[in-house]
């Protein structure tokens, strides 16, 4: 279950250690022609996707997309290398609205394959499916639902947020992007969801798996978005699978991103502990059978766990994906489960 740059490091690190890329040296490696050991099937937010220009945008799937096939300009974390602005600019100069949201010339490429394919009549899914061949992910990408199910915040009402004038409704773009998250939210509402269903693919991949992994993205509006989809609360608890979480928050800080805004939005405060809490307890209402922190993060007694969900300290750092295959190894065997070994690490 993942969201964008977080999720996509994670499934860096994910692939390496089950041998589905060609740097992995892991046991599972598949010999030439032959069928790989393991799957990886990634489902995605889609609750940041947003009509703009009249094309379509779906920036956690391109982020996963654009990561995993070598294509993500690594500094921004978002978005392709070697982008050019030309498009961007006649935009601007056009006095086009928003003005605030920059496409980038080969990024744009991507959302007009989408939108025809689309305007078609094909499936999100069957479209991120397609666009995926030229970038060779080596994890089966799957949007969560095909259905609009975008993520709006709740701000004040006012010009720019002006306190004292009621509340409204914006796209989460525009508060992320255009306002950086400054602007005090008092909720998220998901336009959209009442009507959403899951993809079959995503009710099945999460029916069949051997572990469900709860990626270190963002709890509200990456992993919260996904959890919005109705069906999905219901699958994550019916599975036969594990589900074990890994904490974006280090040390009482998220380190990319602003998912304190986002939880403070919601009352939650930023630690380790209080994510876990706020996702639960599969033994009770919630979805976790397990909780992976960085350490020093942990219960403070010696039950190792919180509230019912199994707590356990692993480096969480994804400062490369060697050193994250070695997080998802962990989340692996806090689960229970076999690691698979990988040869010459």
């Amino acid at each position: 279950m993942a969201g964008g740059v977080g999720g996509a490091r994670f499934l860096l690190g994910a692939r390496r250690l089950l041998g589905l890329d060609p740097a992995s040296g892991a046991a599972g490696t598949p010999p030439p022609g032959g069928e790989p050991v393991h799957g990886l099937d990634a489902v995605v937010n889609v609750g940041d996707d947003a009509w703009m220009h009249g094309v379509r945008i779906c920036p956690d799937l391109d982020t996963c997309m654009y990561t995993l096939g070598g294509g993500i300009d690594p500094d921004r974390g978002w978005g392709h290398a070697d982008e050019t602005w030309n498009c961007r600019d006649e935009l601007a100069a056009y006095g086009v609205q928003p003005d605030w949201f920059g496409l980038g010339d080969k990024d744009l490429a991507t959302h007009l394959v989408r939108t025809q394919m689309l305007g078609a009549g094909y499936r999100l899914t069957d479209v991120t499916e397609a666009l995926s061949t030229r970038w060779s992910p080596g994890v089966r990408l799957l949007p969560v639902t095909d259905d609009r199910c975008e993520t709006h915040v709740v701000v004040p009402g006012g010009p720019d947020g002006a306190q004292g004038d009621g509340e409204r409704a914006i796209h989460f773009q525009e508060w992320w992007v255009r306002h950086r998250a400054a602007l005090p939210a008092s909720g998220f509402v998901q336009i959209g969801a009442d009507a959403a269903r899951p993809t079959p693919e995503t009710l099945e991949a999460i029916e069949a798996a051997d572990l469900v992994v709860v990626a270190p993205s963002n709890p509200v509006v990456s992993v919260g978005a996904i959890l919005a989809v109705p069906g999905i609360r219901a699958a994550l608890r019916s599975t036969s699978a594990p589900v074990v979480g890994v904490s974006p928050v280090i040390g009482g800080a998220v380190l990319r991103g602003m998912a304190d805004a986002c939880l403070t939005a919601i009352g939650v405060e930023t630690s380790a502990l209080a994510v876990a809490r706020h996702f639960g307890a599969r033994s009770g209402t919630g979805l976790l059978d397990g909780w992976l922190v960085a350490p020093g993060d942990g219960p403070t007694d010696a039950t190792g766990e919180v509230d019912g969900i199994a707590v356990r300290e692993a480096p969480l750092l994804m400062t490369d994906p060697d050193a994250t295959a070695r997080m998802v190894a962990a989340a692996i065997d806090l689960a229970g489960l076999e690691v698979p070994v990988r040869s010459g690490r």
